[in-house]
């Protein structure tokens, strides 16, 4: 988890400096820094409990911090939709960068059209108001990444990420 963490992490730092928006990329950037911090107090706390054993209250804290893992990477998420619903300059020639772009455009492709064929959706209440129940929920890079499935995701067995492997390589 930490390691997946850090992925996000550079998924962040990588965004934010596409986002043409300043302040949308000052909240990744913050988003990812606090990801960062969580992610290294997460390898602090598993480490000192692989040392010091089975206990109810190393075990509690444990969870702890992978809730608040969990809780930043989707603060980081959620400021990267918006980033990319803001818009994105050109990546550099670096090719993670493009590979995060490319994510990024995807998701957006998949939200506009999901809009337009909501935007067509004649089904409405008696106020002129479109139904939304039984609608698909939009979709967001939470899912996105969700969805992936577990073969393309290339998380290796060992916790450190391998030389050479970008950003992607393992859809976070």
């Amino acid at each position: 988890m930490v390691s997946d963490g850090q992925v996000v992490v550079k998924f962040g730092n990588i965004l934010a400096k596409q986002c043409l928006d300043q302040r949308f990329s000052r909240e990744l950037l913050r988003a990812a820094e606090r990801t960062q911090s969580v992610s290294s107090q997460l390898g602090i706390v598993a480490r000192v409990k692989a040392v010091t054993g089975e206990s109810r209250a190393s075990s509690e804290l444990l969870l702890s911090n992978v809730q608040n893992l969990l809780h930043a990477v989707q603060h980081v998420l959620r400021a990267a939709e918006a980033a990319c619903v803001k818009g994105l300059g050109q990546p550099s020639a670096d090719p993670e960068e493009e590979e995060v772009a490319a994510f990024c455009r995807q998701w957006r492709k998949n939200l506009t059209q999901h809009r337009a064929k909501e935007a067509l959706n004649s089904a409405r209440d008696e106020l002129g108001l479109r139904k939304t129940r039984g609608a698909k929920a939009e979709p967001s890079l939470i899912s996105l990444v969700q969805e992936q499935p577990p073969r393309s995701r290339n998380i290796p067995k060992h916790p450190s990420p391998r030389k050479g492997h970008t950003a992607m390589d393992r859809h976070l």
